[in-house]
């Protein structure tokens, strides 16, 4: 019995000593704080989620040339708002054309019906399960905002959100939806040599092991919103909006801007949105100086 209680006692000191090496417990969140939240990792995969006091601006109105995929999105956060079935989003396509954009004008667009944002940087995703239980009891409708999502082969990070989507058994937490932005719609880097594992059985074609694991992940969401380049006319209507919203009292004519715009595209070597408010922001900024 002695030696029981000894061996008990050595426990509780190497007990003691563990947790003195531990990180310290997270604060709680401040959930009044902000409408966004960022999760900043620590060692392991341990984190806190905290606040983002300052958030962009960008409203619904002021992104164009994207109307079909602006109301598919407005109307899958509408059903999530108002309790019904909705589905997790994938946003793909060409790079500056108003993906990140509009998930950022849909929490502006309904903060006040209870919409909250937390931003997971990709690598980040394996804190998914943690994450899930910050806001397990919480009364907010919270979008898990991944950005510029893609993975390498063999990342971790991969499994979780394919486990979070649709492959766990536990339930999907009805507070929670993924909306994730990337560049191509196949989330995995791809091979030609996955290609020659396609076979045909009685005329149908069936992908290679490799080529259905990483259609999978995509699958999972249940939404799909596809976004594609723009033409000068559409960048040059994007310039004028930002033109227009940056410029104190009457904006200027396009004839003053049109040529400084195109030259500005032709050195980017794009035509996209994010082209557009950066040269607003270049062109109204150095008039600003006169």
């Amino acid at each position: 019995m002695e030696r029981i209680d000894h061996i008990a006692e050595r426990l509780d000191h190497l007990i003691d000593r563990v947790e003195q090496l531990l990180p310290p417990a997270p604060p709680p969140v401040d959930w009044e704080a902000a409408i966004a939240f960022a999760w900043v990792p620590a060692s392991g995969h341990r984190g806190a989620l905290e606040p983002l006091p300052a958030t962009h601006g960008i409203r619904l109105a002021s992104l164009q040339h994207i109307d079909r995929q602006k109301t598919a999105a407005v109307r899958n956060t509408r059903q999530f708002l108002a309790g019904l079935p909705a589905n997790n989003v994938l946003l793909s396509g060409a790079r500056g054309t108003g993906k990140s954009s509009l998930i950022k004008a849909l929490l502006n667009e309904y903060a006040a019906d209870g919409l909250r944002l937390i931003e997971v940087e990709p690598q980040h995703l394996v804190a998914l399960p943690a994450i899930v239980r910050a806001i397990s009891d919480r009364p907010e409708r919270f979008i898990l905002f991944c950005d510029d999502l893609s993975f390498e082969d063999n990342d971790p990070s991969y499994k979780a959100l394919k486990a979070a989507l649709d492959g766990s058994v536990a339930a999907p937490p009805d507070n929670l939806l993924i909306y994730a932005t990337s560049n191509r719609r196949h989330l995995l880097p791809e091979y030609f040599s996955e290609n020659e594992q396609t076979r045909v059985v009685d005329g149908e074609i069936h992908p290679g092991e490799a080529v259905e694991e990483k259609i999978s992940l995509s699958e999972r969401f249940g939404l799909w919103l596809s976004f594609h380049p723009f033409d000068q006319q559409h960048y040059l209507n994007i310039c004028a909006e930002w033109i227009a919203a940056m410029s104190p009292g009457h904006p200027p004519a396009e004839a003053e801007w049109r040529a400084d715009a195109l030259r500005f595209a032709l050195e980017r070597g794009s035509r996209s949105g994010r082209v557009a408010w950066q040269f607003a922001r270049d062109w109204v900024g150095a008039r600003g100086l006169d």
